[in-house]
């Protein structure tokens, strides 16, 4: 008998990256002792298989509302601007820590903390190391706890959100699956809030042709990133190879039930076509620094045909930008086919776009590579077929 997609992508799994999201682990009074111990408990039923388990998980800035609540602080805390938030997690993130330590101790398994920051993971040097400490912890059977370090990002809180992060890991440690765990029973056709005919999704097999905005308007109360998010990083994780299962984290669920093939949440199948971890670390842990507009012709050659960015291809350049950095490669009408990282400085690109291939040298006075942004250096949307 033929075994189901679910089933199939589900034998062999040896390392499982659970994200749990701050919906799940709050209740009106703040962190929930009693999700958080059940969590354990099933995280610890994944680790008794021998299992790798890697937890991320939100929360801190709830937990360090709650704090400041309770030691009646609740009117002079505000969380409306960064500072506020990044406070709150200062406060929260020990506790949120503490509460996890002492669960899985109980059930005698080492936790590890990690925090990660999206500058942090920039170099690759620094990403190499990540990986090489994730990859030691998970030797020695701890579980790492990993949220992202709120406190010290700038701007925002940098991953954005915690779905985010989850993606970013996932292709960190070479993740076989991804569990998310939400408020909601998985992916549903609508957004069920606003329309009452919306049905649950139990299988997505082509992820990347999802048209995710048409189907998410809303966010949760709580959390950051809502619905819209999650599958946004169920579709990064595909790229790398990783199905993902989003399934409800409230009441009593069980993980090792899920591992086993129940029918519960949405399982997304990851792509036919799997991108390297060197690309997945371009494309998703740096902000583009400009971005380069192509014609008709070359977006072909880039989507149909896998080829390189030439010179010749491009219409206009946008940005200041040094050779070697992450760029945007775009359509006039501003679509984003995908990133890379470019073998010219924006003023370079703006003397030879258009230029065929031999007259580099003669414009610049040198040629050291004929390719703007080469192949092996690209990632495309994942909706385009060549990768």
């Amino acid at each position: 008998m033929a075994q189901s997609p679910r089933t199939e992508h589900l034998v062999g799994v040896r390392r499982v990256v659970v994200k749990v999201g701050s919906a799940v682990l709050t209740n009106r009074d703040g962190l929930d002792p009693t999700v958080i111990q059940h969590l354990a408990q099933e995280l610890a039923a994944l680790h008794g298989r021998g299992l790798d388990v890697v937890l991320v998980t939100s929360a801190a800035v709830a937990a360090g509302r709650s704090c400041m609540r309770t030691r009646g602080q609740n009117g002079s805390t505000d969380l409306s601007d960064l500072p506020g938030r990044q406070a709150a997690s200062a406060i929260g993130q020990s506790r949120l820590m503490h509460e996890y330590d002492q669960a899985l101790e109980r059930l005698g398994i080492i936790t590890a903390q990690v925090l990660l920051t999206r500058s942090g993971l920039k170099q690759r040097e620094r990403f190499l190391n990540a990986r090489n400490t994730l990859d030691r912890l998970l030797k020695w059977r701890v579980i790492p706890i990993i949220n992202e370090n709120d406190t010290v990002s700038v701007a925002e809180l940098v991953f954005g959100d915690n779905d985010t992060l989850s993606a970013v890991v996932a292709g960190l440690v070479g993740a076989d699956l991804c569990l998310n765990l939400t408020s909601a029973d998985g992916v549903f056709d609508k957004n069920p809030d606003t329309n009452p005919d919306a049905k649950p999704m139990r299988l997505i097999d082509d992820i990347a042709t999802l048209d995710i905005p048409a189907m998410c308007d809303g966010k949760t109360a709580v959390g950051s990133g809502g619905m819209y998010s999650k599958l946004l990083a169920a579709r990064r994780a595909a790229q790398i190879g990783s199905p993902t299962l989003i399934l409800s984290g409230k009441g009593d669920f069980s993980l090792a039930a899920a591992l086993d093939g129940a029918e519960v949440g949405t399982f997304i199948l990851p792509g036919d076509r799997h991108i390297s971890s060197k690309k997945f670390w371009l494309a998703y842990h740096d902000d583009p620094a400009g971005a380069v507009f192509v014609d008709a012709g070359a977006a072909r050659a880039l989507a149909d045909r896998g080829k390189s960015l030439l010179p010749a291809g491009i219409t206009r350049v946008e940005g200041d930008f040094d050779q070697n950095a992450l760029i945007a490669i775009k359509l006039e009408d501003g679509t984003t086919l995908g990133v890379g990282l470019t073998n010219f400085s924006s003023l370079d690109l703006e003397r030879i776009k258009g230029e065929k291939t031999s007259e580099i040298e003669t414009i610049l006075g040198r040629a050291s590579c004929e390719e703007a942004v080469h192949r092996d250096k690209m990632l495309l949307d994942p909706a385009l077929k060549e990768q």
